[in-house]
């Protein structure tokens, strides 16, 4: 009896302890200043010209009565259904949620209060750290010691994403053509449904996910008395039109650009993690709308036969690595994956340029030949690798370097990469700036290592700028509301290669498309001969899954993958049109700017050669093409043929 009596006192005393902490909590946070909901959680994003391109739909905020009632509901239901009676924090739905949780081993249920949530939003990241826990409940406790239930529900459907778009009154509008006040109930429990998930929810996406929550929301309200048997049942039977075939202030793809720049500015360290320090941001990007808008319509075009192939593109300054035009998918209302900064894929043979770059810094020129046919390399412990040519082409004799590049022979590449030392190509990337470590086997130059489109165009960015590793940014200013600059970017320019050497590689990745290499085969790019008024540098990488090309002159670098999310094969249509997006794409930009081709450094010299076998031309030779070389490194009557250098090769 004693021991329980014990037992009951320690439990009054913790149950009067928690509750003259949970007051204090309380008085400490109505003492502090209020704060301003209503704009604090606004960004505004310029272009390059400092005109405004988009806010994040604070321009329409509605008031709690101009939103329709069953959008309230449903979104109650859903949510929060004791919203009106806890204050912050609903702590037998958190037990709940707990028991659940640790029922089926992993979390398959959240407790977040609609004003957890919130205050989640008033935050640039949604780091998952124990401070910003932490944060977020003081910020909870906060909002309901200032604000009413009515001002806290009004401000969350103000500012919560709904695929993309913010605030109710936009996705009212993006959706339906309609205001937020004459959302039927079927439509208000589709909206209602999104901000869980805004990919895998999407209407215009993933209609049958969409409705599948749909169903979910309008039961839980018929449970919850917001409606009855025969009003769920007329909400799943209503017919949804959606709207349809109207052009938008923005693009199917420029959201895109905008998530870049959101993800860009967590990595500022200047710039304050909540927007309640700054009362909003104004950030002044790199964007160029006419670059952005051409790439997209090239996009759009050369791809309308294949709207399920998706799409990753990057335009950018390579002298100062501003990016001026992005794009991560076809459509982001039909997907807010971010290809662009997020996925990583297989390179291909984009990725020989380093290693030919390298070869050019370890004594080997234009002419420097292996011989192209069906090879098996032999290594220790009886290992093997047998590449092939795309096409099972081959020469079945000694082909120069240049030819190499031109027709992306990947035998060569794979006895240059033996030869090197399989350390060498790693070591070039680094230099250049990509940040993944690239695996020191015979197959790395072949692009089997999977790798992110930003991190190529910062490797491209070095022979594109003559030598110069840039980082690529969208964010060149950041002010709060009031003007004052948080940050400003500044230029960091380092020289990691030769530029005499890049000049060499510039003008043998020009060959891509040049017509005196055809032969026994054609060049990768000469499809585009006819499309391109300017000269251009340019490498393709194809795999089963993947296309890609990387091209660029002193002006413009711009890079583009194609393929599926789930890895299936494409055609090789796909990378035909990918080609000509790239093309149509700068040629676009650059149509009304002067551009000229790198200027030929002094101690580089051209000479006329048979461009198959690099070997100096004659009188007989058939084909002849201007070469360069580091002076005193030019040709003979004979080529440089490094076969026998390389042992380990069996030929069949």
């Amino acid at each position: 009896m004693r021991k329980m009596r014990k037992t009951v006192r320690k439990i009054l005393l913790f149950i009067v302890f928690i509750s003259i902490l949970y007051i204090g909590v309380y008085v400490c946070a109505r003492m502090t200043p209020k704060l301003s909901i209503n704009t604090s959680s606004s960004y505004f994003l310029y272009d390059k010209d400092n005109d405004l391109f988009e806010n994040n739909g604070n321009n329409e905020w509605v008031k709690l009565d101009d939103i329709s009632p069953h959008l309230i509901n449903a979104t109650l239901a859903i949510e929060d259904k004791n919203f009106y009676k806890h204050k912050g924090f609903d702590y037998l739905r958190i037990l709940k949620a707990i028991y659940t949780n640790l029922t089926h081993g992993k979390i398959v249920q959240g407790a977040s209060t609609i004003t957890q949530q919130y205050a989640k939003n008033l935050y640039l990241t949604f780091d998952q750290t124990l401070k910003r826990k932490i944060d977020e409940a003081w910020l909870t406790l906060r909002l309901e010691t200032h604000y009413s239930k009515d001002e806290i529900l009004e401000g969350y459907l103000n500012t919560i994403n709904y695929g993309g778009v913010f605030g109710i009154e936009n996705a009212s509008q993006y959706y339906f053509g309609k205001k937020a006040k004459d959302l039927t109930l079927a439509e208000s429990a589709i909206l209602a449904g999104i901000p869980k998930d805004p990919t895998y929810y999407s209407p215009t996406s993933n209609y049958n996910n969409a409705k599948k929550r749909q169903k979910l929301i309008l039961s839980v309200m018929k449970e919850n008395k917001y409606i009855d048997e025969t009003e769920m049942k007329n909400a799943i039977n209503a017919k949804l039109t959606f709207k349809t075939g109207e052009e938008d202030n923005s693009s199917k793809m420029l959201m895109y650009y905008e998530d870049a720049v959101l993800d860009e500015i967590k990595s500022i360290k200047t710039i304050p993690t909540s927007f309640l320090e700054t009362g909003g941001l104004k950030i002044y990007t790199n964007l160029d709308p006419e670059a952005q808008k051409s790439m997209e319509e090239s996009i759009d075009k050369n791809f309308k036969e294949n709207e399920k192939l998706q799409v990753a593109a990057v335009m950018m300054n390579p002298n100062n690595g501003k990016v001026f035009a992005l794009t991560g998918g076809r459509d982001y209302s039909k997907s807010q994956y971010n290809r662009a900064i997020s996925a990583k894929r297989q390179v291909g043979s984009t990725m020989k340029p380093f290693l030919y770059y390298a070869a050019l810094e370890n004594g080997f020129t234009e002419s420097t030949t292996f011989t192209s046919e069906k090879t098996t390399f032999m290594f220790s412990e009886n290992k093997t690798y047998s590449p092939t040519n795309y096409g099972e082409k081959y020469a079945n004799k000694p082909i120069s370097m240049a030819t190499a590049i031109a027709y992306s022979d990947n035998i060569y590449a794979v006895k240059t990469h033996l030869f090197l030392g399989e350390n060498v190509l790693s070591d070039i990337t680094k230099r250049v700036g990509i940040t993944t470590t690239l695996d020191e086997v015979p197959s790395s130059p072949l692009g089997t290592k999977e790798l992110n489109i930003m991190e190529m165009m910062t490797g491209y960015a070095a022979f594109a700028n003559e030598g110069y590793k840039v980082e690529p940014y969208l964010i060149r200013k950041v002010t709060d509301i009031e003007g004052n600059v948080l940050y400003e970017h500044k230029e960091d320019k380092e020289n990691v290669l030769n530029k005499s050497l890049v000049y060499i590689l510039n003008e043998m990745l020009n060959n891509s498309y040049s017509k005196e290499f055809i032969d026994y085969n054609y060049p990768t790019c000469i499809s585009l001969a006819p499309r391109l008024s300017k000269k251009y540098a340019i490498k393709t990488g194809t795999t089963n899954t993947d296309h890609l090309i990387f091209g660029y002159n002193n002006d413009v670098l711009m890079g583009i993958w194609a393929g599926y999310d789930d890895n299936s094969d494409t055609e090789v249509d796909d990378g035909t049109n990918m080609k000509y997006a790239w093309a149509d794409s700068v040629e676009a930009y650059l149509k009304e700017k002067n551009t000229k081709w790198y200027e030929m450094p002094d101690n580089v010299v051209g000479m006329m050669v048979d461009p198959i076998s690099g070997t100096p031309a004659t009188d007989e030779t058939k084909n002849k093409k201007m070469f360069y070389y580091i002076k005193g490194t030019e040709p003979t009557s004979e080529s440089q043929d490094l076969d026998v250098l390389v042992p380990t090769i069996k030929t069949e």
